[in-house]
Order: structure tokens, then sequence, then C-alpha cells
């Protein structure tokens, strides 16, 4: 089984980037991360959405500010590679051409499928969704 991420409105925002949370997604008024919980609701016209690095999630975390508290976009730094820096080529070790692996290939052996669920069996033959066994 494959796990992909949800399709959600916040992955589609650059990191430390102010948008305006009404360009992003529609919904009711907000508050201002900077001024607080106890803060006033702002229409998402006034609301600017900064999604945030985080250490432990490789999505990040969006928080909304008014335009007071916005935070500034920070520039990407493009770094040139100086001369002390630069790569040297490294010289090659003369080795051997590789031989093709003459291991014989094992055939995938052919899994049980359950014929109600379409979920394959078990190493013992039993379906995992229904608990029928198989094959």
């Amino acid at each position: 089984m494959k796990i992909a991420s949800s399709a959600d409105w916040r992955e589609n925002i650059p990191f430390e980037t102010p948008l305006l949370v009404s360009e992003l997604a529609p919904g009711e008024p907000g508050r201002c991360a900077g001024c607080g919980a106890a803060s006033a609701p702002l229409p998402r016209t006034e609301l600017w959405a900064v999604k945030h690095r985080h250490p432990n999630d490789h999505s990040g975390f969006v928080r909304f500010y008014c335009a007071e508290h916005k935070p500034e976009p920070k520039p990407v730094a493009v770094v040139a590679p100086t001369p002390a820096t630069r790569a040297t080529p490294a010289r090659k070790k003369a080795t051997a051409p590789r031989q093709p692996s003459t291991k014989p290939s094992i055939p995938e052996r052919a899994r049980a499928v359950c014929p109600d669920c379409f979920v394959e069996a078990n190493a013992n033959g039993v379906c995992g969704m229904c608990g029928e066994k198989v094959g």
C-alpha cells in the first residue's frame, strides 16, 4: 500500500512568503497570530498567510497575520561557487569493467487474491479484509 499526502490548500504555499488569505482559500474571518486569541476576527482580505518550516513536519505550518504583524519575506540567498570551494576533478582509479550478474533470477510467485475484496492474501492464505481463506 502506498501512503500519499492529502490534497491540501496549504501544500501550494511557498515557505516564508506572505500571501493574502482571501486568494488562497475561502472561509470565515480569522485571527492574527501576532495579535493573539483575544483579538477580534479580521476578514480574510486583511489577513496574510505565511507557511513556516517545522523541525518535525516537512510540510510546515501556516499562520495568519494582520498587516501590522506580517513578517517580511526572507530573501533567497544564491551562493556562487568560489574558486577555492569549486570541486576539482578527482582522478579515476583504474578498475576492471563490471561483469553482469550471473545469479539466476527467481521468478516472483503469484499471490492469491481474495475474490470479494480484491486484496492479496497473507502468507497463510487468509484475506486481511474479510478473513476468508483464499486459494
